[in-house]
């Protein structure tokens, strides 16, 4: 990757303040996100991981510092450039229940624009077709390809949405808590398709609720009343003084097969 395309993959937060009328929701948030990288954003109910994630987004209006895209302001990013970089896994995102699930990846090509709900606005491209394609392969959906949606699972909903968001081929993809009401198998083989696409070349950037799905990330963002309390390798940042002092909550850390594993006290 040229010096060029490593910059492209960048979205950093320069002090960034969001507030919902009086409240402040985020406070002088700096944190930077790079392609290869999958950074888990963890902390308590109210902490601001769902703000954080739609402020790098531009998709609320900030009231103080700025978010930088490849180093520029994103607001100088024009809407269809900025979609090309970004894209976005909304939390508990519903998906069109009679639509097939090749129908629904086809979505994030902008293919899916309907006029009247009847007529595709465009025609689908070699391209098209071919991203389409590797997202359902990767995902492990290419199977459930004509599948009404009504009629998979909860996982298999989730492997979808996922695939819609792959098929953009963004350089960057931020996901609010997509393992949220899936079982634990489900949620691993949720940030395995992550870590896969992480290793091609993708940035994540994920909230998570479960801090053990959380050290299988390169790194982790801890927030806490809408501040940087930690950010870094898992190991740094999920430690039991760390965890009870957000958290209030004590736990033991223990490593197995290299893995980081947060257990309660009870």
């Amino acid at each position: 990757m040229s010096a060029v395309e490593a910059d492209v993959a960048t979205l950093e937060a320069r002090d960034l303040s969001v507030a919902y009328g009086a409240r402040a929701a985020l406070r002088g948030v700096n944190a930077r996100f790079s392609a290869g990288e999958l950074t888990a954003v963890i902390g308590p109910n109210g902490a601001g991981k769902s703000t954080l994630l739609r402020g790098l987004l531009g998709l609320l209006p900030v009231s103080g510092g700025e978010v930088r895209l490849a180093g520029r302001p994103l607001s100088a990013w024009r809407r269809a450039e900025r979609a090309r970089q970004l894209s976005y896994l909304a939390q508990g995102e519903p998906l069109p229940e009679d639509a097939t699930v090749r129908d629904v990846v086809r979505l994030g090509r902008g293919a899916g624009d309907w006029l009247w709900g009847l007529l595709p606005l465009r025609a689908d491209t070699e391209e098209d077709e071919a991203a389409v394609h590797t997202a359902m392969e990767r995902t492990d959906t290419l199977r459930l390809a004509d599948r009404k949606v009504a009629d998979c699972s909860g996982g298999e909903r989730q492997r979808v949405a996922l695939a819609r968001a792959l098929a953009a081929q963004p350089r960057l993809l931020l996901l609010d808590e997509p393992t949220n009401n899936l079982d634990l198998s489900h949620g691993m083989d949720l940030l395995r398709y992550l870590r896969c696409e992480v290793a091609g070349g993708l940035g994540a950037v994920v909230v998570l609720h479960d801090l053990t799905l959380a050290a299988l990330a390169d790194r982790v963002l801890l927030l806490h009343d809408g501040r940087v309390t930690a950010f870094g390798t898992p190991a740094e940042v999920l430690t039991p003084s760390l965890i009870e002092r957000v958290y209030g909550v004590r736990v033991t850390v223990h490593t197995l097969n290299g893995r980081l594993l947060v257990v309660p006290e009870v």
